[in-house]
Order: C-alpha cells, then sequence, then structure tokens
C-alpha cells in the first residue's frame, strides 16, 4: 500500500524535527492527485510547522520520487475531527466517540458512530447503543474522532 510506504519514507525525517507523523493519505485522481501528510507534537500545530515539513518532506519526495506523475502536497494538523490510522492511535483514544466508515456493511450499515472500548491487533471494539460491536480494522475505510 503506497500509504504505508510513504510513512515508512517520511517518518525519520518527521520525527527529526521534533514531529509525530500521526498519518497520511494519498488521493490518486490523475492530474489532480493530492498527498495530504497530518503532523502532529504535543503543544500543537502551527502554519509555520506545517511549511517547515512541507519544505522538507518535498525535498526527500523529489530526491526519492516514490510517487510517479504529478500530484499536490498537503501538511496538515490532525485536528478535529481527528482522523485516526493506526490501532495505537484508536488505543491512545479508548472512551472517546469515533465515526467509521466500513467497506462491508456491518448489520447492513457502512456508517458507525460509537465509544472506543478497546483496541486490538486485528479486532476494534465499539459500544454502539449500549451494545460492544468487533470490527475488523481490516474493515475500516476511514476513522475520525467526533466532537
Amino acid at each position: 500500500m503506497i500509504q504505508e510506504e510513504l510513512e515508512h519514507l517520511l517518518a525519520p525525517t518527521i520525527n527529526d524535527m521534533g514531529y509525530e507523523l500521526w498519518g497520511c493519505e494519498y488521493l490518486s485522481q490523475g492530474k489532480h492527485s493530492l498527498l495530504r501528510i497530518y503532523i502532529d507534537k504535543a503543544d500543537g500545530i502551527g502554519i509555520e510547522d506545517c511549511e517547515a515539513v512541507s519544505h522538507q518532506v518535498s525535498a526527500l519526495l523529489d530526491v526519492e520520487d516514490p510517487i510517479s506523475g504529478n500530484y499536490s502536497l498537503e501538511v496538515s494538523s490532525p485536528g478535529i475531527p481527528r482522523p485516526l490510522f493506526k490501532k495505537w492511535q484508536y488505543q491512545r483514544y479508548i472512551g472517546h466517540d469515533v465515526q467509521i466508515k466500513t467497506f462491508k456493511p456491518i448489520e447492513g450499515k457502512r456508517k458507525l458512530l460509537g465509544t472506543i472500548v478497546s483496541a486490538s491487533d486485528d479486532v476494534l471494539v465499539l459500544k454502539i447503543n449500549n451494545e460492544d460491536k468487533e470490527l475488523l480494522f481490516s474493515n475500516i475505510v476511514k476513522a475520525s474522532l467526533t466532537v
């Protein structure tokens, strides 16, 4: 998966700059493709942080050239609603509400809203309407914390 390869390539540089690579999204749309990188740090992210990371990452991507064709680079804070990409992120936010979109329907629904109960290697447990539901991480298309 291209996103995992990009994260593996970019994480050391971003970490060395004092930031945490929260995640990245690559949206392939022909001439209008987009690489969105989310960064975070304990005291928050400002525009200067995004500019600094964008400059460094852009240079790295020019040298390594992991993406063929043209694309736009965007560096952003995860903000709120905060997207979730990794299992450790779900674990960090146990007890918080999350909105999830799935590949395959769960009880006829592909969009779910619930509270994170636990996150193990393969399974996310959500409390939905006072009932625990298990979801495989492989079935999650997109997830984000809700306000």
